[in-house]
């Protein structure tokens, strides 16, 4: 734990978790698209639907979709700001079983076509936590480097996931694997204590059963 963690996030808005976390889920989401985003869903549930729109959380969470950090002075104009980039975005209520208070629902599209379901929450002091991706469950923060492998339930796509590292010399801190059948679709979701070469990552991306590969480094932008 640093001083942030106790004094909580430098932001725009009244609330830790309603507004920065927001926009961090936001912003979250558009590096796990990978690309721009130019359509969104927005499903509010819990306190972020009751008493979210008091507190800016829709403008926060159309803030981090457009980029934005939580300090980004921008982000009570998010609205015109996205109309101004081509981004539209539409509210409804979430209907989430057992999710933390603070979650939200984003159904994204990006400007190639690329779509994807996101799940977070907020935890309060701007941390959030990222549930679901495409309706398989990953429970990650994303705060170190992250890799994000959606594969075939096949034998031998984690031992080729972890050789790779291995042999680039980037040490595993947590994995996770996840899967919605046996023989269906799974995830794995490793987070690393050095960042993965650009080239490994194009590698993963056409290995036979491989359906998608995201690395998340918040360092970087989108």
């Amino acid at each position: 734990m640093n001083i942030f963690d106790i004094l909580g996030p430098v932001m725009v808005g009244p609330s830790s978790s309603h507004t920065a976390g927001a926009v961090r889920i936001g912003l979250m989401t558009r590096k796990l698209l990978g690309q721009k985003p130019v359509q969104a869903t927005i499903g509010m549930y819990g306190s972020f639907l009751a008493t979210g729109k008091g507190h800016g959380t829709d403008k926060a969470l159309v803030a981090g979709l457009l980029g934005m950090h939580p300090d980004d002075i921008r982000i009570p104009d998010s609205f015109r700001l996205a109309e101004e980039e081509g981004l539209s975005f539409s509210f409804c209520e979430a209907n989430l079983r057992n999710a933390h208070p603070n979650s939200v629902l984003l159904e994204v599209k990006g400007e190639d076509g690329r779509e994807l379901s996101v799940q977070a929450s907020s935890l309060g002091g701007g941390r959030i936590m990222v549930n679901r991706l495409d309706d398989i469950d990953v429970n990650c923060t994303c705060e170190m480097p992250t890799l994000i492998v959606h594969n075939m339930d096949q034998p031998g796509h984690v031992a080729e996931v972890t050789s790779m590292l291995s042999h680039k010399c980037v040490n595993i801190a947590n994995m996770s694997l996840y899967r919605d059948k046996r023989g269906g679709r799974a995830v794995m979701v490793i987070e690393t204590d050095q960042d993965i070469p650009g080239e490994s990552l194009k590698w993963l991306e056409h290995l036979e059963g491989v359906l998608k590969v995201t690395y998340i480094n918040v360092g970087g932008d989108v």
